[in-house]
């Protein structure tokens, strides 16, 4: 009987020993509540006790966290529509604070920092222009950001780390016109350049047809000289030659215009026989025969 005692004194002193003591790790910090109240804040590592079955541990994470948002459309002091992807790293600086604002539950502690990056993303895109967001001074917007998120994450007993604008885009409709608008400014670059091109090439074709219709003349002019000068030095020559001796030449001639006449094909001659030229063929002499 005793030993049944015993045993059910040390197992109760067991659950109730393990019930009081738990263990705060390195990367966490600790709320302890009693019947939904905060009662302690641990932040240091180690063994630690708390009454059991009354009271309850609430773990924290005190590393850095990652808070990734959805793109959010925003609208530039110069009326341009943007749709932004942000995300944020942030650390629980006040473990008392961020149980009493959100009861320990991390979705809506990330909630909350989504809101309020959505509402300063805003804000600040809203005084800026378009290129100072897209070109000229991100690094500046990302501080102003995360100056107005530090302030309201405060509340919290949260700490913003970094902020940063991962992307940048245009929407989609706007996307589409601006891809229209560029893709026909390089369609009238392109014949703008198609036009210039053909212009240089018609300029060069007629200067090419300009030269050579000037060889060609050029060449002809020199072959009508040159023809000139032959049946010119043709002509003198034949004159020469009659001058020299009459009688051959005519001959020579006569012999010339019987293999022109007289060769095979359709020509007809229609003369008498007594006729001038057939002379050389009456007569070898060439002198026509006396008439009776």
């Amino acid at each position: 009987m005793f030993r049944s005692a015993l045993a059910i004194v040390v197992a109760v002193a067991v659950v109730v020993g393990g019930a009081s003591m738990f263990i705060v790790d390195q990367t966490e910090q600790a709320i302890v509540t009693q019947f939904g109240q905060p009662r302690r804040v641990i932040t240091t590592p180690g063994l630690n006790f708390k009454l059991p079955f009354i009271q309850n541990v609430i773990s924290l994470d005190r590393r850095v966290l990652d808070l990734e948002t959805p793109s959010v459309e925003a609208i530039t002091a110069d009326q341009k529509r943007l749709v932004v992807d942000t995300f944020a790293r942030y650390q629980i600086k006040d473990p008392l604070r961020y149980f009493q604002a959100t009861g320990g539950l991390e979705f809506r502690g990330r909630q909350q920092l989504g809101t309020f990056m959505d509402a300063a993303l805003r804000r600040v895109l809203g005084e800026s222009t378009f290129l100072l967001v897209v070109k000229e001074d991100r690094g500046g917007l990302t501080g102003k950001i995360r100056e107005q998120v530090n302030s309201e994450a405060a509340a919290l007993g949260v700490a913003i780390v970094d902020i940063r604008i991962r992307r940048v885009d245009l929407p989609e409709q706007n996307s589409l016109a601006v891809f229209k608008r560029m893709q026909t400014e390089r369609q009238r670059e392109a014949a703008e350049l198609r036009a210039q091109g053909t212009e240089i090439s018609d300029r060069i074709k007629a200067q090419a047809d300009r030269t050579v219709t000037v060889t060609r003349a050029e060449a002809d002019r020199f072959s009508r000289e040159t023809l000139g000068k032959g049946e010119a030095e043709r002509t003198r020559l034949l004159a020469d030659a009659f001058n020299r001796d009459v009688e051959f030449f005519t001959f020579y001639r006569s012999m010339q215009a019987y293999e022109a006449g007289l060769k095979s094909g359709d020509t007809r001659l229609v003369i008498t026989p007594d006729s001038e030229f057939f002379r050389y063929l009456n007569n070898p002499s060439g002198v026509a025969p006396k008439a009776p």
